[in-house]
């Protein structure tokens, strides 16, 4: 293992490992452990209780936090005729078709999220190569693959995230920056676990949601007690 820094092995000092905290004691003690220089992100770290080689029991989706992100998306829009024109007048900052896929293809990535329109799904899917390691490939799931332009483009300004659980069974989520009031780091918190525990698949059996954590980007993890969602 890496040699950890003084600033996080003093952070850790803090934390009862042996202990889940109360969302609201959870991010008071962030605050406190988040030492860096620079606007940390907070995340939450899921583990759960399904079997991800299954398909009835994978998770994947998107939702939009009640205080946004803090950061600001970039929306490429895969796009033709006036669904062009919704895209631009709605805020995407690149619209096109052929000519972004060529600039895809020669290595250009100047973007955080596609929308596309399911008409252009073949050509789009084209890139898959390129784009799936990268995790940017739309998909109708995460509501990127759809004709209500307008709509998506603005969830995703408002601080829409994405959800998939991992094969190990893990679930990685940003929720806001340490910069955040506690209040609105707890409502996007909240609003996340409640739809991680919607969309549990009818086939996971025993203890669904095994332990959950959120760290910011410097900092040591801190188990958060979520019986009370359950």
């Amino acid at each position: 293992m890496a040699k950890r820094g003084k600033r996080y092995q003093e952070a850790t000092k803090l934390i009862d490992r042996s202990k889940s905290y109360d969302i609201n004691e959870a991010v008071a003690l962030l605050k406190e452990t988040a030492k860096a220089k620079f606007d940390e992100t907070v995340e939450v770290a899921f583990r759960l209780g399904v079997d991800p080689k299954k398909a009835d029991q994978q998770i994947r989706g998107a939702m939009v936090l009640p205080n946004g992100t803090g950061k600001t998306q970039r929306v490429l829009v895969f796009a033709k005729g006036d669904k062009v024109k919704e895209a631009e007048a709605a805020g995407a900052d690149y619209v096109g078709d052929q000519d972004l896929i060529n600039k895809i293809n020669q290595g250009w990535f100047e973007f955080d999220v596609i929308v596309a329109t399911p008409d252009m799904m073949a050509e789009v899917g084209k890139l898959g190569r390129v784009l799936g390691p990268k995790g940017l490939m739309p998909n109708p799931k995460t509501g990127t693959v759809t004709f209500e332009v307008e709509k998506a483009i603005k969830e995703i300004k408002a601080g829409k995230v994405e959800y998939r659980v991992d094969k190990q069974s893990n679930i990685h989520v940003p929720i806001g920056k340490i910069s955040f009031d506690n209040q609105k780091l707890v409502e996007n918190f909240e609003a996340l676990v409640e739809t991680i525990v919607k969309v549990k698949p009818q086939a996971a059996k025993g203890v669904y949601m095994k332990n959950v954590a959120i760290t910011s980007t410097m900092g040591p993890g801190i188990r958060v007690d979520v019986s009370n969602y359950r």
